[in-house]
């Protein structure tokens, strides 16, 4: 599962990235610091199923601390886009390209309105972050306006000769972007478009791309720099119509991992406070901007980028997470692990979906699956719910 991180330049998404990851990213305070995109790893908390085993995980692929298992999801962190992005403006088609394998995006505004549409500075307040909202959701649809347009014209009128369905012809000219049929489907019945495909208008692919955009690729807005605006001020975006957004204060994030790596403090990324276990160790810079932190948590709460992920994933995707084992008496994999691995799936998934899920063969060969928790035996079709463990049976 993969989150974009997207925005215009110099709004703190490489500060994000950095915070929720704590992957080298290199920030600066002027527009297109980022060039190449950058990678990492976010994760995910959940109360581990060990407890209710009584017994300690192995975990291998989602690491488990002091009972909360944190399952993994990729970042992605690309350059900044600007209005015409997809014009190819700012290398825009580049940036927009990096973003086709995104399950969902986080759009990192500057709640501050402290940057223009370029990401130049400007007083706080004589931008309006809502304008950024609405110009990137234009930009990511015209760009799949834009991949669908490519021989349009052509490629339609023989759909239509043919009678090919719109879902196929959409589907398959989209095939890049990770877009599932039914999500394809939901968005045309969206979008008031001619019974002949042909005749459809470029307003009318942009009409389809915002409509693609909502059903395939969500947002979530990150109103970040929390820290410098009024809750007033971020009322206003995290109330606006059409918006799902969450304040964000990336830069105390970033210091609170950085001291808690370093050993300087005690803290759980989305936590509301944290405990200082060096202060002999803290220059008096870093005393000061601790104060200055635990100030703004006891005030405001957790800093928004640990709930960005985790309302991406949970809310935005609807993902739960699945514990498959090869034995469902002591819920262990081949090695004696217990509770190997953890695994995201969409919520409504069947056990069947879960087999492929772990591996190919096992979906292909799926005989039935059983529940480790109940014990009871579960068919193909069975939806799972958050937090099974299921031992997949299949054919040698």
């Amino acid at each position: 599962m993969e989150l974009g991180i997207v925005g215009k330049p110099n709004v703190g998404k490489s500060t994000f990235f950095a915070a929720a990851t704590l992957a080298p990213a290199v920030i600066a305070n002027y527009p297109f610091t980022t060039i190449e995109p950058n990678r990492g790893i976010a994760y995910i908390r959940k109360p581990c199923p060990h407890g209710d085993l009584g017994k300690p995980c192995g975990p291998r692929n989602a690491p488990c601390q002091d009972g909360t298992r944190l399952v993994p999801v990729e970042l992605l962190d690309v350059a900044g886009l600007v209005p015409r992005a997809h014009e190819g403006r700012g290398l825009g088609n580049k940036f927009l390209d990096d973003l086709r394998q995104a399950n969902a995006f986080i759009h990192v505004v500057d709640a501050t309105g402290g940057t223009d549409f370029e990401g130049n500075p400007v007083p706080p307040g004589s931008h309006d972050p809502l304008e950024d909202v609405r110009f990137l959701e234009d930009e990511l649809a015209y760009w799949i306006a834009g991949i669908l347009s490519r021989n349009w014209e052509k490629e339609a009128r023989r759909a239509d000769l043919e009678e090919v369905p719109p879902e196929k012809l959409v589907h398959d000219r989209l095939t890049g972007l990770g877009l599932a049929e039914a999500q394809v489907h939901t968005a045309l019945r969206d979008t008031p478009l001619d019974g002949k495909m042909a005749r459809w208008s470029p307003e009318d692919l942009r009409g389809l791309g915002a409509a693609l955009l909502r059903r395939g690729k969500p947002m979530l807005v990150a109103a970040n720099k929390a820290d410098l605006v009024s809750e007033e001020q971020l009322r206003r975006l995290t109330t606006a119509e059409g918006i799902r957004a969450v304040p964000t204060a990336s830069e105390y994030e970033l210091a609170l991992r950085r001291a808690a790596k370093a050993g300087l403090i005690a803290y759980e990324p989305g936590a509301p406070s944290f405990e200082v276990r060096e202060s002999g160790k803290l220059t008096a810079a870093q005393a000061k901007a601790l104060d200055g932190i635990a100030s703004f948590l006891e005030a405001r709460g957790p800093t928004g980028v640990q709930a960005c992920i985790e309302e991406a994933a949970e809310r935005l995707l609807n993902l739960i997470v699945v514990y498959p084992v090869e034995d469902e008496t002591h819920w262990t994999d081949k090695k004696g692990n217990v509770l190997p691995d953890a695994f995201l799936v969409p919520r409504g998934s069947t056990a069947r979906d879960v087999a492929f899920k772990v591996h190919t063969d096992l979906g292909n060969h799926f005989i039935r699956a059983i529940n480790a928790r109940t014990k009871m035996v579960v068919g193909h079709d069975h939806p799972v719910q958050d937090g099974d463990v299921l031992k997949i049976v299949a054919k040698a």
